[in-house]
């Protein structure tokens, strides 16, 4: 990716502008809808279309849960915690994916965050972090509102697999986090689902949000954060967490984290370790990280944990993909948050007999950030990326976020 647009316009420049130009327009959307909701008092008038939605209850309760198709957290009472599904999009059935919604609500007013998980369906540390952090919050000590997302993807966390199954040509497999910030009227399911969840629950309720992912299946990664540093809100949030690594970079324009930054949301990605697996020690370093963010907010209180500084963290703005050129057994020869230097071996790989028939060498120097984990490999398939620094234009490598 490049930092410069077309017209040579500096990408920090272009993201604090956005930032700062949305946040403006939801402040006077905000204020437009109080004096809407004002005027309705003595007036049948609708409210203005770019106002706030209030709360909507569907009627329907699930397990005792309600049922809500638009939220907004200043209709809920302070000082608790509210458990509520969010009715998503329909299936070929008729009958809807629900997604639960876990909101702590302070005591006194402050900042909002989101923290979303399962946007992949096989993505399982990354919703018991998010699940953690809720669970250690007291909202009678809290100021401000923390509501946590934990299964966005439901059709795919059902079967435990990344992709969203979508059945409208066929079926088809589809990558939600390509989806954002969706479409209410898109022509697949997960486009919808991911208008419907941006538009009527996460986008309205945030004025920060964490978007929290793992390795996908068959690729293990290192513990680390991914967000451009370029944004000081977004730097800030990064360098509270214990982990190893930073990758310095903006990624893909359609993927969730982006979403909420276009709206003028800071927003970053952190990634927890291997799929389909609670990898409980790396859980708890995002927690400790999240529960820095939330304080740095000042929406819980407390002595921070540790942090970035404290773990030496490698900062870095390109990711090296190896590619398998061959089919068969794939070997590592390193181990994740390795160093490694041009030119060195990192993996073989042998055919049916046993015989050598592909070695592999990082191209560039830097640190292992994420290593194939199934065992075998047909050509194509990544076997590892390694985080590093290029000078110039920042470069994603086509990373598996």
């Amino acid at each position: 990716m490049s930092d410069k647009s077309a017209k040579g316009i500096d990408r920090r420049d272009l993201i604090m502008a956005s930032i700062a130009t949305v946040g403006a327009a939801a402040a006077l959307a905000a204020n437009a809808g109080s004096a809407n909701a004002e005027d309705s008092a003595t007036s049948s008038s609708a409210p203005a279309a770019s106002a706030p939605s209030a709360t909507i209850y569907v009627g329907d309760v699930i397990q005792g849960k309600k049922v809500v198709s638009t939220l907004d957290v200043n209709d809920l009472e302070p000082g608790k915690k509210h458990l509520l599904y969010f009715q998503g999009v329909e299936m070929p059935t008729g009958q809807h994916w629900y997604v639960s919604v876990t909101v702590a609500k302070g005591a006194k007013p402050g900042k909002r965050g989101v923290l979303v998980s399962g946007v992949h369906g096989d993505e399982m540390s990354s919703v018991h972090t998010v699940q953690t952090v809720l669970n250690q919050l007291d909202p009678a000590q809290m100021s401000g509102t923390v509501m946590a997302v934990t299964d966005v993807s439901r059709p795919a966390m059902e079967g435990m697999q990344r992709r969203w199954p979508n059945f409208g040509r066929g079926t088809d497999l589809i990558d939600m986090n390509r989806e954002w910030p969706g479409n209410e009227n898109g022509v697949t399911a997960a486009s919808r689902q991911a208008g419907l969840l941006f538009n009527r629950l996460l986008r309205p309720n945030a004025d920060f949000a964490i978007d929290f992912h793992t390795g996908t299946t068959g690729f293990d990664v290192a513990a680390f954060n991914i967000g451009g540093m370029d944004v000081p809100e977004i730097k800030a949030m990064l360098e509270l967490y214990p982990v190893g690594q930073i990758f310095d970079n903006h990624v893909y324009p359609s993927v969730l984290h982006n979403a909420f930054i276009d709206a003028g949301i800071p927003s970053f990605c952190p990634e927890i370790g291997a799929a389909r697996v609670l990898d409980l020690e790396m859980i708890s370093l995002f927690v400790e990280g999240t529960m820095n963010v939330l304080k740095h907010h000042g929406i819980v209180a407390g002595p921070m944990g540790r942090t970035g500084k404290d773990v030496d963290v490698f900062v870095g703005n390109s990711a090296f993909p190896i590619l398998a050129t061959a089919g068969g057994l794939v070997e590592h020869l390193v181990k994740l948050n390795d160093k490694v230097e041009a030119g060195q071996k990192v993996a073989i790989q042998r055919d049916s007999f046993g015989e050598v028939v592909a070695e592999y060498a990082s191209g560039v120097a830097g640190e292992i950030s994420g290593l194939r984990s199934d065992a075998m490999s047909e050509p194509g398939n990544p076997l590892a990326f390694i985080l590093f620094n290029k000078p110039g234009p920042e470069d994603v490598g086509g990373y598996p976020e």
